[in-house]
């Protein structure tokens, strides 16, 4: 399942991130998304979500968080 069908308050592994550009997959791997990393939705926006990757909480648009694939 991806980001946007997660459950908010609840702790996800990030199994893959599909997307095609290397500049973001660097930037998500900065931040600490990348695969076997836990991550949490703290709320989903219409068009955005606000999630919590190790100590820090970000706002990714919509797009991003269906590129991101999670388990639970």
């Amino acid at each position: 399942m991806n980001l946007r069908a997660a459950e908010e308050g609840k702790e996800y592994i990030i199994q893959q991130i599909n997307t095609d550009d290397e500049e973001l997959d660097a930037f998500l791997f900065s931040l600490g998304c990348y695969s076997g990393e836990p991550i949490t939705v703290i709320s989903h926006l219409k068009r955005s979500c606000v999630v919590s990757i190790k100590d820090g909480r970000y706002n990714i648009d919509k797009e991003l968080a269906e590129a991101i694939i999670v388990k639970d």
